[in-house]
């Protein structure tokens, strides 16, 4: 039996932590699970905020390349969105973003649940697009 060279053998969070909260009841779909909709905005949210960090200043959300959904998310969970910036432009920034869940009650490890990568771009105060000073 081969061993696949991908698979981590102990996967972990990497990159910055943006993002903590506990998915809650009004948070589920018909299912009783955590709603996708509610996922992309909470991952949206940390994208923003490690992009704003990256740029001093506003950016706003231009383009959602991908977003994979890995295992359903139970109410309860704690929700953590970890961020890489990928490349940066004259005014954009590439960013990856993954979720991952754990259990509160419990010493449990952080599963990954969804991993997407978005693009932003800073703007001014006025809602137009300005150069990102390095």
């Amino acid at each position: 039996m081969a061993i696949e060279q991908d698979v981590d053998p102990d996967p972990r969070p990497s990159g910055w932590h943006a993002l903590q909260l506990v998915a809650l009841p009004g948070d589920t779909n018909q299912h009783g699970l955590i709603h996708g909709g509610w996922m992309v905005g909470q991952m949206d949210m940390a994208g923003n905020m490690a992009c704003t960090r990256e740029t001093r200043g506003k950016v706003a959300t231009v383009a959602i390349e991908n977003i994979a959904f890995l295992s359903p998310i139970q109410v309860g969970q704690t929700v953590g969105c970890f961020t890489r910036i990928l490349g940066i432009g004259r005014s954009s920034v590439r960013v990856e973003v993954d979720a991952w869940v754990r259990n509160l009650d419990k010493e449990a490890a952080w599963v990954k649940v969804a991993e997407g990568l978005f693009v932003f771009v800073a703007i001014d105060d006025n809602g137009r697009t300005r150069a990102i000073s390095r």
